[in-house]
């Protein structure tokens, strides 16, 4: 009986399928195959380019995403970058609706920009550290702290953990201990509250019938984020590398 290759044999094929019939190849990042389970080697560029001498690893923009300004904002991301933000538009309104202030608006719109943008796994702080430059110290805060409290029930504000997590993570998931331990640091800190109210506005948000434009929010964006004038990835911020790293996510080196 024949074996059937396993998904990184398959994905080693299509990629050398398409650097047969592109001008570029794609060697994707450790990290990305690690998701997949894959230790294996990484595919050899020399040997690709040796199947097909006319193409090139790819070290500028990826023609198969949408082009990104020269200069990108915050919204460029929102509309050519991070995958569908029906979840973060929703939270954004809904803490407009609740009376929150316009910069902890903004963190509503902003606490999961690493899970649709980015990295997934502890996006809280990933998130947080996306945008430290460019926004209030709070709002940083308050973003790194979702990530966290949202395991922890507070019923002064009506908190509970949600059922979902119940079925996504099994009944008898805990957090893991840097996750309780930065909770007993986090539920003293003054605020404390900030970061609970993005849990808050986060589990309301999850309507598929309800739609928000991301318009809505372009003042509050401007008043509360400090858009670089060199535009995001470009302005030698401590961040900048990853910005850039979303745009071009497939660059070689």
């Amino acid at each position: 009986m024949n074996e059937q290759p396993t998904l990184s044999q398959r994905a080693d094929a299509l990629e050398e399928k398409m650097s047969r019939e592109l001008d570029y190849i794609v060697i994707k990042s450790r990290l990305y195959s690690m998701a997949e389970g894959d230790m294996s080697p990484p595919p050899n560029a020399a040997a690709l380019m040796a199947a097909n001498p006319n193409a090139r690893v790819l070290m500028g923009d990826d023609p198969r995403l949408p082009p990104m300004p020269e200069k990108p904002t915050l919204m460029d991301f929102f509309k050519y970058r991070f995958g569908p933000a029906a979840h973060l538009l929703q939270s954004a309104r809904h803490a407009v609706k609740g009376g929150l202030s316009e910069k902890m608006v903004l963190a509503c719109l902003l606490h999961d920009i690493s899970t649709i943008g980015f990295i997934r796994g502890d996006h809280g702080y990933w998130g947080a550290q996306l945008v430290e430059p460019y926004v209030d110290e709070e709002v940083t805060w308050a973003i790194r702290a979702h990530q966290v409290l949202r395991f922890y029930p507070d019923p002064s504000v009506g908190y509970e953990y949600p059922q979902s997590y119940i079925k996504t993570f099994g009944a008898d998931y805990q957090p893991d201990p840097y996750v309780e331990e930065d909770y007993q640091r986090m539920r003293n800190h003054k605020w404390y509250m900030s970061g609970r109210m993005i849990t808050v506005h986060d589990i309301y948000s999850f309507d598929p019938n309800v739609h928000v434009e991301l318009e809505e929010f372009t003042d509050i964006i401007g008043r509360n984020f400090r858009q670089p004038k060199e535009g995001l990835g470009f302005d030698n911020s401590p961040v900048a590398h990853m910005w850039r790293a979303m745009i071009r996510p497939a660059k070689y080196l």
